[in-house]
């Protein structure tokens, strides 16, 4: 099966062509655009295939938010994507949308040891249910059942959760983010948002001020998250440090109490552009801390692999192979 495969996200979407036999994938002529500079789907696509000269008779989009009834309105863009609109404007003869976590998800069986950094070994087996967290844009979430013979991938919006603080730090943290914002979601700390926020959130904290040279560089960038991030890997500003060590933590506990929930013995896979870019601070202690600290279940906690995806076409694959499910 040759089909067009799209992953749609609040700052990228990234399309391309696969080939694929329901398990191994192909994936040629791989492009990204910027999500917000287009007014919709329908525009980045159009000028896919006018730069490739693609034609062919199926697609499938993975998509950051909801799908109900071959619809999706996306959770950080102003987009409403339809699967039979789709089809009726490009003349496809069949188009899927499935959750963007849930692609990662269908790509997981795709990838190779080389695909894949090991966080944490666990106990060696790895047999059983897998989940998949991804901090992005936003953060996204998905289980895989294991039937004893394959894993079978399924969506959650699990990133929109109610967060729960677990010190007096973190207690002082809902309270800020409850003032701005209402109700507070994992999604509100563990994302590309979370890290501006708790960066805000710990300059009011300790009455500090940015440095002129890290506010330069978010006016420069237009990326609070980036340029903290990169500012903590530089050991250049002890806030810029504290953030993320904060952020690593919440993110740990987090997917854990993912991999908690779905019994994931068969290995937690860390997706998104966040654990991608700041690898090191992945592995540096506070993540596994984060995760391990479930008190009674601790020794479960440590039975459970935990791997970073390294490889940036997930998404794609894994859209390819629940496409050639159907």
């Amino acid at each position: 099966m040759r089909l067009l495969v799209g992953d749609i996200g609040g700052t990228k979407t990234a399309l391309g062509v696969a080939q694929t036999d329901g398990e191994s994938v192909t994936l040629t002529e791989p492009r990204r655009y910027p999500s917000a500079a287009f007014e919709s789907l329908d525009q980045i696509v159009r000028r896919y295939c006018g730069e490739t000269g693609l034609i062919c008779r199926f697609a499938a989009f993975a998509v950051a938010g909801p799908i109900q009834e071959r619809r999706c309105e996306t959770t950080n863009l102003p987009w409403i994507l339809d699967a039979d609109a789709l089809e009726q404007s490009f003349g496809f003869s069949g188009v899927y949308l499935l959750n963007d976590l849930e692609a990662v998800a269908w790509g997981v069986d795709a990838l190779g040891p080389q695909d894949l950094a090991v966080i944490h070994p666990g106990d060696g087996i790895g047999v059983g249910n897998a989940c998949v967290v991804a901090a992005g844009t936003g953060l996204g979430q998905a289980g895989l059942f294991w039937d004893g013979v394959r894993h079978h991938a399924f969506a959650t919006e699990g990133g929109h959760t109610d967060f729960a603080p677990a010190d007096d730090l973190e207690f002082a943290l809902l309270a800020h983010l409850k003032a701005r914002f209402g109700r507070v979601s994992w999604e509100r700390v563990v994302s590309g948002m979370g890290i501006a926020n708790l960066y805000e959130f710990l300059l009011t904290h300790h009455g500090a001020e940015p440095p002129a040279w890290l506010r330069q560089a978010i006016a420069e960038g237009g990326d609070t998250a980036a340029a903290v991030a990169q500012a903590a890997a530089d050991e250049r500003c002890p806030l810029c440090v504290e953030t993320m060590a904060l952020f690593m933590r919440l993110y740990g506990r987090e997917a854990g109490n993912m991999a908690l929930k779905q019994m994931a013995l068969g290995g937690v896979f860390l997706g998104g552009g966040i654990a991608l870019k700041n690898l090191s601070a992945v592995r540096n202690g506070q993540f596994l801390e984060g995760f391990f600290e479930k008190g009674r279940m601790e020794p479960l906690m440590r039975r459970m692999p935990v791997r970073v995806i390294l490889q940036p076409h997930t998404p794609l694959l894994g859209a390819a192979r629940f496409m050639a499910s159907q």
